[in-house]
């Protein structure tokens, strides 16, 4: 029987290319969504071998919805591609539970060789991303991307969007009162005194594309 991928990603050209290099490796695509909220709830349905996520999706980035789908779907394992090559997002990755790292640039190489690598129990780090960073994630290293919780992180990205409170409350299903009590922490704790500012650090932490 063939694999099960699900594909999350919000441009459409994108995953119709890996859906076609997937195909052509005798993969089967259980799901294409476009957002991190529909790849959370596409593995709770549908349960597939690999979620393959880009790491900037609206609603919910990839992180956070491998989180999710590691709650939702236990024996879904998560792949992320992504721009960016730095450390601290491979750790941060890898502490969501994500067993593959693979840039963008590099995903027509090297994505069929990262499923086959974590459907045999391993991880898989595009090269140039050092092999210490999986060391250092298992081993609860305390550097972060970020100080911020996971909801920080969800309220952060949905500001970003360009949500309303009354829309952000709606979203994660919580008082409008509780995400202004988000909002103003993340003011707080960041040392940004208004939305730009929260905006701009999305954008920096990859939650938001610019």
């Amino acid at each position: 029987m063939a694999e099960r991928v699900l594909l999350a990603d919000d441009h459409v050209i994108v995953r119709d290319g890996l859906k076609n290099l997937l195909l052509d490796e005798c993969f089967e695509i259980a799901a294409e969504v476009s957002n991190g909220r529909e790849a959370v709830e596409s593995a709770r349905k549908l349960h597939p071998d690999v979620a393959v996520l880009d790491i900037s999706m609206p609603l919910l980035n990839g992180i956070d919805a491998a989180r999710e789908i590691r709650a939702a779907s236990p024996r879904t394992k998560s792949i992320l591609l992504t721009m960016h090559n730095e450390e601290q997002y491979a750790l941060e990755a890898l502490r969501a539970g994500i067993k593959g790292y693979v840039l963008k640039t590099q995903a027509g190489v090297e994505l069929v060789q990262a499923i086959r690598s974590i459907l045999r129990g391993g991880f898989y780090l595009s090269p140039g991303i050092s092999e210490s960073v999986v060391n250092a994630a298992l081993a609860n290293n305390p550097v972060a991307l970020n100080s911020l919780t996971q909801r920080e992180r969800q309220v952060l990205q949905l500001i970003g969007e360009g949500k309303t409170n009354k829309e952000i409350a709606l979203q994660l299903g919580m008082r409008v009162k509780t995400v202004e009590s988000h909002r103003a922490n993340l003011m707080k704790k960041l040392a940004v005194h208004e939305t730009a500012g929260l905006v701009r650090h999305a954008i920096k932490i990859g939650l938001i594309q610019p």
